[in-house]
């Protein structure tokens, strides 16, 4: 099984942007790459080549659903891991999420120490 290292974060957020940021590269080890929208995460997906794709969904002009449709259909990023980060979790929104093919959510407000360990549960989960 191949091992997650490397993450493309999408997040209009900087405070977001940063606690992730921190809490992925310092805690979990991880290699990040954040975009600001989805427009620059699909301009920068291909270069960088990303284990998995954590995408928020309520963004400015391209949202979170929109950019996973674009996502899947680039080559590059078509079986690539996706995972929403959204407060916008109640079972309406969640099936809505899953119906549009994302391996898992994570809700916001999510814990930074613990969010290294969730990628790895949900990376494993799909590996196993």
């Amino acid at each position: 099984m191949s091992q997650l290292t490397r993450v493309l974060y999408v997040e209009d957020e900087p405070d977001i942007q940063t606690v992730v940021k921190l809490a992925l590269e310092i805690v979990g080890g991880f290699t990040v790459k954040i975009c600001s929208s989805g427009e620059e995460a699909l301009r920068e997906a291909k270069n960088f080549a990303p284990d998995m794709i954590l995408l928020d969904v309520m963004m400015p002009g391209m949202n979170g659903p929109g950019t996973l449709q674009a996502l899947r259909e680039l080559p590059a990023t078509q079986k690539t891991l996706v995972v929403f980060m959204t407060a916008r979790v109640e079972p309406t929104d969640l099936a809505f999420y899953q119906s549009l093919g994302v391996q898992d959510i994570i809700p916001k407000p999510f814990e930074p120490m613990k969010l290294s360990e969730q990628m790895h549960a949900i990376w494993k989960k799909q590996h196993d």
